[in-house]
């Protein structure tokens, strides 16, 4: 069942599947949309209730001025869920999906069951990582295609690209949809956020990390290290950042695994 609502005058698109047992909440990455979760909502949509939301900027979701921060978009999936009468979620976010998690898991901790990071940290941006970001909003400016084209190929494990190369071009052009404007105020808000290490040390409820090994944006090394220090289970798979597509028949075996814990 798709659905809408309006936050701060901003029209936000989200969709059910199910009906019944627990609340799975999935929360898609930066320049991706709801639709992305197709493959695991195929396989889980008989044994729980599925919410996915197209974030801010991303999708059939429009923008909310040039800065998106991870707490905004948390505040609006925490709507959609006083929307629905929700109170108990298992959050799965890929990428920036996870960091609004995180943020949303922050604030209100008791609403949540379960939380995977999915080819997603806890940790802030580093410096190096802010200019990178600021460099690509400033080519956003001047040469979005060519931007967004180059973000896509970075994501995927460059051993993957001719065996994943119509799936590639899907990304490449989904991405596309996302306007500039989205593009811009997302960045700038994965930019700003801040280190929530302790959430994951803090709470009480079942978590997970999931990375690739040939991440070419989350090093698989620092992600071990964060998972040691917080004491959170991690699972390791053998390609890069876009792990539901490069490796998703494991995905799914560990997504049900933990959805069912």
């Amino acid at each position: 069942m798709r659905s809408c609502m309006v936050y701060k005058n901003a029209k936000v698109n989200y969709s059910i599947y199910g009906s019944r047992g627990k609340i799975l909440m999935l929360l898609h990455g930066f320049l991706e949309r709801s639709e992305m979760w197709s493959f695991l909502i195929d396989e889980l949509k008989n044994e729980y209730k599925i919410i996915t939301v197209d974030l801010l900027g991303h999708g059939e979701s429009e923008c909310l001025g040039y800065v998106h921060a991870m707490e905004e978009m948390a505040a609006v999936v925490h709507q959609i869920l006083e929307k629905e009468n929700i109170r108990k979620i298992t959050a799965i976010g890929h990428s920036m999906g996870g960091y609004v998690a995180l943020a949303l898991a922050e604030k209100h901790p008791e609403i949540f069951e379960g939380l995977c990071l999915l080819n997603a940290t806890s940790q802030s941006d580093s410096e190096e990582r802010k200019k990178i970001r600021n460099r690509a909003i400033a080519m956003a400016k001047t040469n979005y295609k060519t931007l967004v084209s180059m973000s896509i190929n970075n994501l995927f494990a460059s051993e993957t690209y001719q065996e994943f190369k119509e799936e590639i071009e899907a990304c490449r052009q989904d991405a596309l949809k996302t306007p500039v404007q989205g593009y811009i105020a997302c960045t700038e808000g994965m930019k700003l956020r801040k280190n929530r290490e302790e959430v994951l040390v803090s709470t009480n409820f079942k978590k997970l990390i999931i990375t690739g090994k040939k991440d070419p944006v989350l090093h698989v090394s620092e992600i071990q290290e964060e998972a040691k220090r917080t004491n959170t289970p991690l699972v390791t798979v053998s390609n890069g950042h876009m792990s539901h597509i490069e490796n998703r028949k494991e995905i799914i075996k560990e997504l049900k695994e933990f959805c069912a814990l």
